[in-house]
């Protein structure tokens, strides 16, 4: 496994300047990740505020039970151990659960996530222990239902879960039935080529499945079994034990409720005046909370006093929010500018883990941190890799192609090469016999045209026609030589989708499954070996 850096243009160019001039963009953030002193005046903080947030041992007990049913190994049970002692910090990450794993870039956060943890330790000489945030509580079925594989025709393949009939409900919250297991299990195993690595990975899958209530359990145990040998912890923001714990936060969001809107709102006035885009919906009237009503999780929004989602369902006043919070807090939860502020309430969080997307939206609440009395995390820009299997490499040296070119995409590539294969040029003959027929019929359609007019016009549509049955056998020559070629074109193609499925990149479209089947567990060991980056550059991993 060698890795080389291939630095990507474009991307939020809030993110771009975090990493590249951070001195541009301070003021939206709370410190330079890359910065010594920034990481120890957090911990600093960090130390000073331990009364401010929730019960170390509270939030170490709740973590213990999740992670005995998913994630139950020593390792974990002894990162949990030292996140109940004082001073122990936290590097966190997360994601959407999704369908066995969802796409490898959610693997590379989690795999930034334990290096940076480790790397903290040593340089602070203190614990910092890694932790990732399962966004169980997000609602959007639509988005984490289905992964991609690389079939065995070297094709995309997707394999969907369909929602089971029922509310609007957060992904933890929808049961999944254990025949709907079977038949995306069964959709993968056909997928996936045969291997000496494929029984394991299949049995793996089958048990995360097994006794997986959920789409979130079964991400929760799939995640254990890959990286909680690693200490990782796992936490799911849906978690009813968790609510009792977040309430004195939920109370404060919605009492202070009018200046975390304004906070909101002058931070997004201040992003949109530098000349950035808004990565995230600042809406007035939005209370930047949900509420579980029946099942169903509605944003609630302010108006005349009271809180009610759009439809009209529910409709609270403040105090009767309030009194509800006091019994049911499980009824309450994030929304996507609130759920930053809750895991500082929950966690002692150094640093978090965030792809591009992700470092522009949080800048939107940086002031809001504020006004909870908590302070913003320094963040740390996700690792970022593109993996170029080693036949797929001798394939592009062949060709003469780089990662840029089939980034750029390889239609014009391909075409080029194609026609370099053409020994007859047959390309150049065909041009030249269409404009020497062309030459010579003209003049005689002219004077034909001189005995009667009528025979002009049936002239003209006798040249065409002969025109297109020249270019009709010239496609058919084409198509013949593409033919003698087909072997190589699938070469071309298999780089293509390999590389760049769709257009996108790799990290963003396949699963992890197909490179587990490929190269075996020890796989992922390796790419725990490499060294970190935080530079945000694009790499590449050649196998």
């Amino acid at each position: 496994m060698n890795v080389a850096p291939e630095p990507l243009p474009g991307g939020s160019a809030l993110a771009r300047d975090y990493i590249d001039r951070y001195e541009s963009v301070g003021h939206l953030y709370g410190g330079d990740f890359r910065n010594e002193e920034s990481r120890r005046k957090r911990a600093e903080w960090l130390d000073g505020s331990e009364d401010q947030r929730a019960s170390r041992a509270e939030v170490a007990s709740v973590l213990r039970l999740y992670n005995e049913r998913h994630n139950s190994s020593p390792e974990v049970m002894a990162s949990l151990a030292l996140l109940e002692q004082p001073g122990t910090l936290v590097i966190t990450g997360g994601q959407q659960s999704g369908l066995f794993t969802g796409p490898l870039f959610v693997v590379y956060k989690a795999v930034t996530t334990i290096l940076a943890a480790k790397e903290a330790a040593t340089r602070l000489g203190r614990p910092v222990v890694p932790l990732f945030w399962i966004a169980g509580e997000d609602h959007d079925w639509d988005e984490v239902n289905h992964t991609y594989v690389l079939n065995r025709t070297g094709e995309i393949a997707k394999i969907k879960l369909d929602k089971p009939e029922g509310p609007r409900a957060s992904v933890s919250g929808i049961t999944v039935e254990e025949q709907s297991w079977q038949q995306v299990t069964e959709l993968l195993e056909g997928m996936l080529q045969e291997s000496e690595f494929k029984p394991q990975i299949m049995e793996f899958i089958r048990t995360s499945s097994d006794s997986a209530c959920s789409m979130s359990d079964a991400f929760a145990k799939l995640m254990g079994s890959l990286f909680g040998k690693f200490g990782l912890i796992l936490l799911d923001s849906a978690d009813p034990s968790l609510r009792r714990l977040e309430r004195p936060l939920f109370k404060a969001l919605i009492e202070r409720n009018d200046e975390l809107e304004a906070a909101y709102k002058e931070t997004a006035a201040n992003i949109i005046a530098a000349g950035y885009d808004l990565q995230a919906d600042v809406t007035p009237g939005n209370a930047n909370l949900f509420y579980i009503h029946e099942g169903a999780r509605l944003l609630l929004h302010k108006s005349e006093g009271r809180f009610s989602d759009r439809k009209g369902e529910v409709s609270f006043s403040r105090e009767e929010l309030l009194m509800i919070l006091d019994e049911h807090p499980e009824r309450f939860s994030n929304n996507v500018l609130t759920r930053p502020l809750m895991q500082d309430y929950i966690l002692p969080v150094l640093a978090t883990v965030l792809g591009q997307g992700e470092m522009a939206y949080w800048a939107i609440p940086r002031d809001a941190f504020q006004v909870v009395g908590g302070q913003m995390p320094l963040i740390l820009p996700r690792m970022s890799f593109t993996v170029i299997e080693g036949t797929l490499h001798k394939h592009m040296d062949k060709y003469g192609l780089s990662f840029a070119d089939v980034r750029a995409g390889l239609e014009n590539k391909r075409k080029e090469w194609l026609a370099a294969q053409d020994e007859l040029e047959l390309g150049r003959r065909f041009e030249e016999t269409k404009e020497a027929f062309t030459a010579m019929y003209e003049p005689l359609i002219e004077q034909l045209g001189n005995i009667q007019a009528g025979l002009l016009k049936l002239g003209n549509n006798n040249k065409e026609k002969i025109l297109d049955q020249i270019a009709f056998l010239q496609g058919k020559a084409m198509d013949a030589m593409e033919k003698q070629n087909e072997a190589a074109l699938r070469q071309w193609e298999r780089i293509e989708q390999s590389l760049m499925p769709a257009g996108k990149l790799q990290e963003r479209v396949y699963n992890i499954m197909y490179y587990l089947n490929r190269y075996g567990l020890s796989w992922l060991d390796e790419l725990m070996t490499i060294p970190a980056d935080y530079s945000g550059t694009h790499r590449i991993i050649y196998m």
